[in-house]
């Protein structure tokens, strides 16, 4: 029989790993709903940000240094990108566009993550140092925490960007009509480029709250991106909110599986949970 303070602090756990996979399904749902590219490297962004924070920490910089240093690397690497790669998808329209973005981003997430493996080829994580801490009589993970308040704060500021400043409520209009956003003089492109590089930035922060609550490696770029497709999907593809509460259930769904039945299974009922809500979602809407 499971004790009330274990599963308090199972479900705080859980609560960590879908603030993680809402990071990772804005990250990747911004780029989609804006742009309609599927970028399927979103994953790579993660693991990059991960990993060079935790290389920076082991050569003995303080790890709010590393981090940032970590985040910057994936925002320009993500510029360069978007200026480079994308700029060729851009000049396709409607389904052209969304399948030339998922052969290109394929692409360079295999390419990423042959060129890591060649380098890194190890686990690595961020320890934060955070004790537990108690609530009454439970213990809760102080790092599990962090992660909550962290991608919290970062998710507020996203969207009080997206909704009461000048270049927020430009990219909404894009969203909504681009053709008017062009007519009221808002550039789609440069836009465009300002939201993939927020995605980037969005999937390192996932990245370096995920290493610091466990090991991560190069092959796990790809379950990364496979999990932000799931929260994506599950959200409405489109909406943001959508991504973040899909994220946070599907993250309590996989924990609270993984702790009763193994994380094989776990992983199993999460895809299980994203099909049956997708059956069950058009259902719900015209309710």
């Amino acid at each position: 029989m499971v004790s009330v303070s274990t599963l308090a602090a199972i479900t705080i756990d859980g609560l960590a790993f879908g603030a993680s996979l809402a990071l990772l399904g804005v990250g990747i749902t911004l780029v989609y709903g804006l742009g309609e590219v599927l970028n399927l490297a979103i994953g790579a962004f993660a693991v990059i940000a991960a990993i060079a924070a935790s290389l920076l920490v082991s050569d003995g910089v303080a790890l709010p240094v590393a981090a940032a240093a970590g985040l910057g690397l994936v925002g320009v690497f993500g510029l360069v990108i978007d200026r480079t790669l994308l700029s060729l998808v851009y000049r396709s329209d409607g389904e052209e566009r969304i399948l030339l973005g998922i052969f290109t981003t394929l692409g360079l997430a295999v390419m990423i993550e042959g060129v890591l493996v060649n380098f890194v080829s190890s686990r690595y994580s961020l320890p934060l140092g955070v004790s537990p801490i108690d609530v009454g009589t439970t213990v809760v993970t102080g790092t599990s925490v962090v992660t909550i308040v962290v991608a919290a704060v970062v998710l507020l500021v996203l969207f009080a960007f997206l909704n009461r400043t000048f270049l927020g409520k430009a990219t909404r209009t894009i969203f909504q009509d681009e053709r008017g956003a062009q007519l009221v003089g808002i550039d789609p492109r440069k836009i465009r480029t300002l939201v993939f590089v927020l995605s980037a930035l969005v999937a390192g922060l996932a990245g370096l709250l995920i290493a610091a609550r466990s090991n991560i490696g190069v092959g796990n770029a790809f379950e990364f991106t496979t999990f932000a497709l799931i929260v994506s999907i599950v959200g409405g593809v489109r909406s943001l909110v959508g991504a973040v509460v899909a994220g946070v259930l599907l993250g309590l769904v996989n924990t609270l599986a993984g702790f009763f039945i193994g994380s094989y299974v776990a992983t199993i009922i999460l895809f299980g949970a994203a099909i049956v809500f997708l059956l069950v979602r058009p259902e719900v809407m015209s309710s």
